[in-house]
């Protein structure tokens, strides 16, 4: 790992944190404001629309300045809105501080992937994209269930101090590490507004919500599933997330070697039929628990996997726009996280057992696939005409 990528992976890490850790902290926060934890449960809905809102609007707003100091004002952003949400006094104060929270997420790792890129080896930029979402993996593995702890025993007060003082560390090493690179910016916003004009933008946005929600049928659902289908007990389920939290992490430094060893579309093709083909595996064999916890670490991998890949596709395609693109990414991924859980639940709500959110999610993998299979042929069509001529 280059030192100077160091700042991007604990910019990740604590977005993974504060992203994640509030699955676990549900029925603390519910239990402490006196509310339901389906009533809580919109707090996560508040983060991922602030992502949404903020990926592509603080882009755009700051891609006049030098991508340190676009940086720097993002993780003062997380850092604020997260020891907000230590102090606030009731649900509709976390709501609001949720919201506000979620707005530099997606900006932060579009901005991270073009400077990655930018400070990587030739042939390795979805490698170097990899370490960054490095940080969101190791999130999964440690800090999430660190945070899960201490909100259960302590108070989930101090878990979002913790994630505060991880914005604060990565700060300070932005400050000290991370290169001052020079603007690089063709036009102006209305020009790069219209790389969204192009059927390629909206193939790979179509690709990361629909695909990637395959994965959140699974993710969301997945507590439920390791007690009532495989037959765990509640106490092992910290356990199994960080099986799956393992396996992201290894997934991630795959899937980045992956998308430079492969074209990155072929790299989104081949693990969103990967992801279809260990979905419809977990529906069948569930059952069994030794089964159940290798697909837990398999469809952890694949999870993360194609992260990097989708976000240099998008790099790529998105010539003068790379930082809207990327962060526009982003705000898709949290579009498949809303989609799958949604989308995945209904089957559940209509009593066919929590292995149906599977066949949910193999259908959405499927159909990620088949864009991604689109956008190869536009590609290789538009590389045709291009060596004619």
């Amino acid at each position: 790992m280059k030192k100077n990528l160091i700042p991007l992976t604990l910019g990740g890490l604590g977005i993974g944190t504060t992203e994640f850790v509030m699955m676990g902290l549900l029925p603390d926060i519910a239990k402490d404001f006196r509310v339901s934890i389906p009533v809580a449960g919109h707090l996560i809905s508040a983060y991922a629309l602030g992502v949404v809102i903020g990926a592509p609007l603080l882009v755009a707003i700051s891609s006049n300045y030098p991508p340190k100091k676009i940086l720097i004002a993002l993780m003062v952003m997380f850092t604020v809105f997260n020891a907000f949400s230590a102090f606030a006094p009731d649900h509709n104060a976390l709501f609001i501080a949720r919201l506000l929270s979620g707005l530099p997420h997606g900006a932060f790792f579009g901005v991270g992937s073009v400077v990655a890129s930018r400070l990587a080896e030739k042939g390795k930029q979805a490698q170097a994209i990899s370490v960054m979402f490095a940080g969101l993996t190791i999130a999964n593995l440690l800090s999430v269930p660190l945070g899960t702890y201490i909100g259960h025993h302590y108070s989930w007060r101090y878990t979002f101090g913790l994630i505060a003082f991880i914005g604060l560390m990565a700060l300070l090493f932005i400050q000290l590490w991370l290169p001052a690179l020079p603007v690089n910016r063709a036009g102006d916003i209305k020009s790069e507004m219209g790389f969204f004009k192009t059927r390629e933008a909206w193939l790979i946005l179509l690709i990361t919500a629909i695909g990637t929600g395959g994965l959140f049928c699974w993710i969301s659902y997945i507590a439920p599933l390791m007690t009532d289908v495989s037959h765990f007990s509640k106490d092992t389920v910290p356990l199994v997330l960080i099986i799956a939290g393992l396996g992201m992490v290894i997934g991630n430094i795959l899937g980045g070697k992956l998308a430079d060893w492969v074209a990155p579309v072929k790299a989104c093709l081949i693990l969103l039929i990967s992801m279809a083909v260990a979905l419809i595996t977990i529906y069948f064999v569930s059952g069994n628990q030794v089964l159940s916890l290798i697909m837990t670490f398999i469809t952890g991998s694949l999870s993360m996997a194609i992260g990097s890949p989708i976000q240099i596709l998008m790099i790529r395609t998105a010539k003068g726009a790379e930082m809207l693109g990327a962060a526009a990414t982003q705000a898709a991924f949290n579009t498949g996280n809303a989609l799958g859980a949604f989308l995945g639940g209904l089957p559940i709500a209509m009593g066919y057992g929590f292995t149906s959110p599977e066949l949910v999610g193999v259908v959405m993998a499927v159909t990620g696939a088949l864009f991604a299979v689109v956008l190869f042929k536009r590609q290789a069509s538009v590389k045709r005409e291009l060596e004619m001529v």
